[in-house]
Parts: C-alpha cells; structure tokens; sequence
C-alpha cells in the first residue's frame, strides 16, 4: 500500500473544497482524518455496544460506520483500512505533522521546524505526486 501524505489542518472541511476538487480534476483522492469521535447514531452504537465486528448505516448520498476498536486508534491501521487510494489525508487533530492553511487562493504549509512554503493549488496538487513532498516526518 502507498501511504498517502498527511497534513494537519487546524479549520473545516469546508475551507479545504477548493483543493479537493482540484485534486479530484487531477484524478486524486483526498481524506479526511478527525482525531476526535464523534457521537455514534444510536442504532450503531447500541449494535457497536453488543460487540458486532462494524455496524453500518446506508443512505442517499452517504454510509456511516461504527467499529468498536479495544484500545488506541493506531494511525497505520487507520490509513490503512479508511483511506486506501488517497493521496492525501488531511488530519484534524493533533500530531506532529507539517500543518497546511488556506491563504486567500493560496496555501501554506508550515514543517515542524517552523518554516513555510507558499503554494497555489495547482503547485500544492503537483507536489502530492511526489515521494515527499512536505518533508521526511509526513
């Protein structure tokens, strides 16, 4: 599996469209990694409280899942198992990964040193078709 390059991001989804649907354009997928659970709908997590391997909610335009996990989440297997085929997961939460901003029709991206690139979309887009594009600790 190629893991896909991760980039923390401190706003919402929605601040992010413009990058998505130019990563879709270029025929990339992008992920969405938030760091926090959100509540359950009941009938999923009563299933998920009976102990069934995932209990999943279909509907138009959408599925929800709900898989009870013994301990820690691990972010390997998260990427793993969620995010198979995206070349990019943004990550809404903390870890200790180079942090991507909107900047008007541009974007930053800040390494853990410190130090920033401007990019615009179409160079932020290029650069995920790299190895390692945001720095060896993505």
């Amino acid at each position: 599996m190629k893991r896909p390059h991760l980039l923390r991001v401190s706003r919402g989804a929605e601040s992010f469209g413009a990058l998505v649907a130019a990563a879709k354009t270029e025929g990339l997928r992008i992920g969405w990694l938030q760091l926090e659970a959100a509540p359950a709908p009941e009938p999923l997590a009563e299933a998920a409280a009976q102990g069934v391997l995932r209990a999943v909610a279909v509907g138009a335009g959408r599925t929800v899942a709900v898989k009870p996990v013994p301990g820690e989440p691990v972010l390997e297997d998260l990427l793993r198992e969620h995010f198979l085929g995206c070349r990019l997961v943004l990550v809404a939460g903390e870890l200790e990964l180079p942090r991507l901003e909107p900047d008007g029709e541009s974007w930053i991206v800040t390494q853990s040193d410190g130090s920033t690139r401007q990019l615009t979309t179409a160079e932020l887009v290029a650069h995920l078709r790299k190895p390692r594009p945001f720095g060896v600790g993505e």
